[in-house]
């Protein structure tokens, strides 16, 4: 049977949600398939779908092996068909094309691992961003992500995440939207951008509206998967 990377991904995710031991499953991943990684992942939409559970079920792991913030996030941890790689490596690198990680979008990152080059995404998504979770409060839940099913997928994660995490102030005109929005700036296509995702994801039209980003909550809530 020919190995299956995606549903390696998925799996793991799975066995992270029902708390069962991850070790067989981990190593499997590590094991150098270079090849096998850069030919299964040839599409954006099979990279997106494999990084998302990837980083998803690696970030719970990890903090459930003692690591912690901000080190587990820049910290090489993840062993990936022979190569290491961090949570910002998937999440900056990956998915978000060699993008620098405080620039708002707008800037790429000084110095590119070759590698992280060849496995990027052609054209970055800002739905990513709703389904990436990072074990705090106002993280978006873990979603089981299948390339099948992607874009809907995403749709639904986008949805779901703007219409739990937005405040309306009708008197004032004033629309309190996640700091996602400000803190990756230009993957949203700026504040015209954050307007039209609004339009097109919830149906709102923000024309009026004054935008304030909300606080952001990090205290922890791990294993916040979604039904």
């Amino acid at each position: 049977m020919k190995y299956d990377i995606l549903q390696q991904a998925e799996q793991l995710l799975l066995a992270v949600k029902m708390q069962q031991s991850t070790s067989d499953l981990v190593k499997t991943l590590a094991e150098d398939v270079t090849t096998t990684l850069l030919e299964q992942l040839d599409t954006d939409t099979k990279k997106k779908t494999f990084w998302i559970n990837i980083y998803n079920a690696y970030y719970q792991i990890l903090r459930q092996e003692g690591h912690i913030k901000p080190q587990i996030y820049r910290s090489r941890l993840l062993v990936i068909a022979g190569k290491q790689y961090s949570l910002d490596d998937v999440e900056h690198g990956i998915l978000r094309k060699n993008k620098f990680k405080y620039g708002l979008g707008l800037l790429p990152s000084l110095f590119v691992v070759p590698r992280l080059k060849k496995l990027a995404v052609d054209r970055v998504d800002y739905r990513i961003h709703f389904a990436l979770n990072c074990g705090a409060v106002s993280c978006p839940p873990i979603a089981f992500y299948k390339s099948s099913n992607l874009e809907a997928q995403l749709d639904m994660a986008t949805q779901s995440f703007l219409e739990a995490e937005t405040e309306w102030d009708e008197h004032k005109k004033v629309v309190g939207v996640t700091a996602l929005f400000k803190w990756f700036y230009a993957d949203f296509g700026g504040e015209a951008g954050i307007r039209k995702i609004y339009k097109q994801q919830l149906d709102q039209d923000l024309t009026g509206f004054t935008i304030r980003y909300r606080e952001y909550s990090w205290e922890d809530d791990l294993s916040n998967f979604s039904e």
